[in-house]
């Protein structure tokens, strides 16, 4: 017993040392320059998107350890997320319905490339961690779904923070593989709630997607048939409802806020 909460703690502490180091490197030479990173928040005020690819790195490392097809999944949402944070700026689409469009249309979008990207970690990880066709699908289902959810909610400063943290201490408590996983995607986080909750930066869609696929990938390793076919069915139905659950999002972080 001591000795698996020694490495969740591990986790956490690991993920967020490795998290904190990263944004304080790349904030001290951000990559093409400050402006390239720069953006205007829900309030107006100039923020940086460096503390997405942050936790993305330290949730990766968190998740690589316990297992490598984990960190694949973390990886790839942060990168598809980092890609869509600067190849979209800009884009008023938003949401499946309007990439999908444009694809049909002839135009790649980066939103297009995140979702088949996200979607494809989530099903090669999934069949990694899973022995049974079905439990596999619904595996890559789960991850993708989840890491879709948390930028769903990424609407007000701390708003993602607060749902990694209300997902990812349930899976923390129930220890094992996924609990370590679910405590890196933790510790990743709070290594940038500081900067988070004071409006200096935001984990933009590399964050919030790299810390929904690690809470996802939890889920997957702590969790049988029934529970995933559960937590598929939450996360399709959070996804079709998309703009509901952002704006039930914004409503929450005024009320909170009051």
């Amino acid at each position: 017993m001591i000795m698996r909460r020694e490495r969740r703690v591990v986790g956490f502490v690991g993920a967020a040392a490795v998290a904190r180091a990263c944004l304080v490197g790349i904030r001290a030479k951000p990559p093409g320059g400050p402006d390239r990173w720069a953006r205007a928040n829900h309030a107006g005020r100039t923020v940086d998107l460096l503390a997405g690819p942050a936790t993305a790195v330290g949730a990766t490392f968190a998740a690589a350890r316990v297992r490598p097809a984990a960190g694949l999944a973390v990886a790839v949402a942060g990168a598809c997320g980092t890609y869509d944070d600067l190849a979209g700026a800009g884009d008023p689409r938003r949401g499946f319905r309007a990439h999908l469009g444009a694809l049909r249309d002839g135009e790649v979008t980066s939103g297009a490339v995140k979702l088949f990207g996200i979607t494809a970690a989530g099903l090669v990880t999934g069949a990694l961690l899973k022995e049974r066709p079905l439990d596999k699908v619904l595996a890559g289902v789960v991850i993708a779904g989840t890491a879709h959810f948390v930028n769903l909610v990424d609407v007000r400063p701390g708003s993602a923070a607060g749902a990694v943290l209300a997902l990812g201490v349930p899976g923390v408590l129930r220890g094992g593989e996924a609990g370590q996983v679910a405590a890196g995607a933790l510790g990743a986080v709070a290594a940038v709630l500081g900067d988070d909750l004071a409006e200096r930066a935001m984990i933009g869609d590399a964050g919030a997607h790299a810390l929904g696929a690690a809470l996802g990938t939890a889920v997957v390793l702590g969790t049988g048939r029934t529970g995933l076919v559960a937590h598929a069915a939450a996360l399709v139905t959070a996804a079709a409802c998309g703009p509901r659950v952002s704006a039930a999002a914004v409503g929450a972080f005024r009320y909170l806020r009051e």
